[in-house]
């Protein structure tokens, strides 16, 4: 897949672990999980919000493009 979620790198560099982002965005440390592999089909623009709002951070900090090779 061409998005590459960058929520590790972030969770490193802020010192957090993935418990305590996802008690802060209220959501399960399942579906967290899904984010953080890249395994979920959409973000919501709340949550995207609400994870930089707890990382301090930029959605493209999150985020990341990286073209197919064909």
């Amino acid at each position: 897949m061409p998005i590459i979620v960058n929520i590790d790198v972030m969770l490193a560099k802020r010192k957090m672990q993935s418990k305590h982002l996802a008690e802060l965005l209220g959501i399960t440390q399942a579906n967290l999980s899904i984010l953080k592999t890249g395994k979920a089909k959409g973000i919501r623009f709340e949550t995207l919000e609400a994870i930089c709002q707890a990382l301090d951070c930029q959605p493209g900090d999150i985020l990341e493009y990286q073209p197919s090779e064909t």
